[in-house]
């Protein structure tokens, strides 16, 4: 099972930082019937999640704590959008159009190349924890999520 903080990805726009339930009150609710037992950085790897064995396994948790336990250093991960466009992240202001080279026919060398530059260009963070953080204009539903 695995639970996910409420991220800034609404499309109301009505996303509040101190209105959320964080992975720290996920974690609080769960460890009054469960002993949890972490699995460690080195199991995680790039993965979104951080797991527990449940009660000493084989049953496993995973909380996505992407607002206040941010993972930004370790993720490799990208997204096409059904509109053609790659992310780099979920709350990035700024898309890398492929569309345009797949409408046109470029080569799959080229393809690559655009997708390439894109995630070279990753950043090393979301800045969920700095206090002038932007929500992106698009919702989690229309970025494929």
């Amino acid at each position: 099972m695995r639970f996910i903080e409420q991220m800034p990805l609404d499309a109301q726009h009505g996303w509040k930082r101190d209105g959320m339930i964080t992975a720290g009150d996920i974690l609080t609710s769960l460890r009054t019937r469960f002993e949890l037992t972490a699995e460690g950085e080195e199991k995680r790897g790039s993965a979104p999640a951080e797991r527990w064995l449940v009660d000493g396994g084989p049953h496993v948790v995973g909380v996505i704590a992407s607002v206040t336990r941010p993972f930004c250093a370790a993720c490799d991960r990208t997204r096409l959008t059904a509109d053609g466009q790659v992310r780099t992240c979920l709350f990035a202001q700024e898309e890398t159009d492929l569309r345009a080279a797949l409408r046109s026919g470029a080569p799959d060398e080229e393809i690559a190349r655009i997708w390439r530059l894109a995630m070279w260009g990753k950043k090393a963070g979301a800045g969920l924890d700095d206090p002038t953080f932007v929500q992106p204009d698009r919702p989690m539903s229309a970025i494929g999520g």
